[in-house]
């Protein structure tokens, strides 16, 4: 029978990937600029890792982790999120012992049992990143405008980020007891997740995407900040509008994972249907300890990718386009077959993108050929031409063609 690919995958084919390669290199040059440096983690680690780190109440632990027994029986779970792992490591290979703040970014792939749709898949791709060892509001801007900023040198549209605090312990100890007052009349309409969650973490109520218009008059969890809760929180807004970065305070705003304090956001994009959150962060100050290391601070954020790739398709955004090959060489003659595979190699040696028939098709076909590859040049080599030391090279643009020393090709195409 035929194979297909799993449900929720999907084939990234040349002439498509080009684009993700564009969105990959236009993000490690936007960390390069902003000093954070990549990090490489497993795709798959131990469960309890996420299900201490990112949480046990939250949907991707509760019914969407990928889980496995390897053949030690162990649990294992492909990694549904980034933070988790990229905090073990911090963690593990003491990155705490760096006299500077630790700014790292990933880009890889994750996994996730959920229906696929447009934007959703169960193999997706996040560029995220993460900073660690400061608890000062700059950095939570910095993480916010960058993520922003990425947005905006994509060519996105319309792309606004969406901010709100959910303090610390203390603070949401207190609003959890208001929030409870305000959901308990209306448990039994809720739906069955809200009545879960109502006895392990009430805040996660918010997040519900079913019951969302019974939340409108719901308590804000700015009034319950503390004065330090609040100080921070009115800091990164004013760093936010000295870098221009187009925000607005959500106070229902909790995000889908439970380590998150003090700044939560969230980036939203129009045009693109119910799904319009293209990606989101936050701060994380209990998280290193809660894994295992000292007690550290963090803030970080992760994008979709296929939900920016979306956009850039709904908005009609052109990048990454395949690049034109250099030059196609076409051989006639049994002893000029085996010079071109000499040059060929001199060329891509030198830096140049090269091709050559494979198929011992006649010249016609090899010269439809480099035009497919959108070939700048071809270079024509026959026995005769090989006994003078000399090629035939053909600008397809404009149809010129000279002919040049073998010795003298490569710098003939600089």
């Amino acid at each position: 029978m035929a194979f297909q690919k799993p449900t929720g995958t999907q084939d990234l084919l040349p002439g498509f990937v080009e684009k993700w390669q564009f969105a990959e290199e236009k993000a490690r040059d936007l960390c390069r600029r902003f000093n954070y440096r990549e990090i490489r983690t497993p795709i798959f680690e131990q469960t309890s890792l996420f299900e201490r780190g990112v949480g046990e109440t939250t949907d991707i632990v509760e019914k969407e982790m990928y889980t496995f027994l390897d053949k030690g029986d162990r649990s294992m779970t492909l990694r549904p999120e980034g933070t988790a792992g990229v905090v073990r490591s911090y963690v593990e290979n003491k990155l705490y012992g760096e006299p500077d703040v630790s700014k790292l970014y990933y880009i890889g792939p994750m996994f996730r049992y959920e229906r696929p749709q447009a934007g959703r898949q169960r193999q997706f791709h996040q560029f995220g990143v993460e900073a660690f060892g400061a608890t000062d509001p700059a950095i939570d801007a910095e993480v916010v405008a960058l993520g922003y900023q990425y947005c905006r040198e994509l060519g996105l549209q319309g792309v606004k980020v969406e901010i709100n605090s959910v303090g610390n312990p203390e603070s949401r100890a207190a609003y959890r007891e208001k929030l409870l007052s305000f959901l308990l009349p209306m448990k039994d309409s809720l739906c069955k997740d809200c009545q879960a969650r109502m006895e392990r973490n009430p805040l996660r109520v918010l997040d519900c995407k079913v019951d969302q218009e019974k939340f409108v008059n719901a308590p804000s969890i700015l009034e319950s900040l503390d004065e330090e809760c609040t100080a921070h929180f009115a800091r990164v807004q004013e760093l936010l509008s000295a870098m221009e970065v187009d925000y607005v305070i959500n106070p229902r705003l909790v995000r889908g994972l439970d380590y998150y304090t003090h700044t939560a956001f969230e980036y939203k994009a129009e045009g693109i249907g119910a799904i319009d959150t293209i990606g989101g962060g936050g701060r994380y100050n209990g998280l290193v300890a809660e894994v295992g290391g000292p007690d550290q601070p963090g803030i970080g954020m992760a994008l979709g990718l296929e939900r920016i790739a979306l956009i850039l398709e709904k908005q009609e955004i052109a990048l990454g386009e395949a690049k034109p090959l250099d030059v196609y060489l076409v051989a006639l003659g049994e002893a000029a077959d085996k010079e071109i595979t000499t040059q060929i190699f001199k060329l891509r040696q030198a830096g140049f993108s090269a091709e050559r028939d494979y198929l011992g098709r006649k010249m016609k076909a090899q010269m439809k050929s480099a035009d497919r590859m959108q070939a700048r040049y071809t270079a024509i080599l026959g026995d005769d031409e090989l006994a003078r030391g000399e090629i035939a090279l053909k600008s397809m643009e404009n149809g010129e063609q000279r002919t040049v020393k073998l010795t003298d090709l490569v710098n003939e195409l600089n």
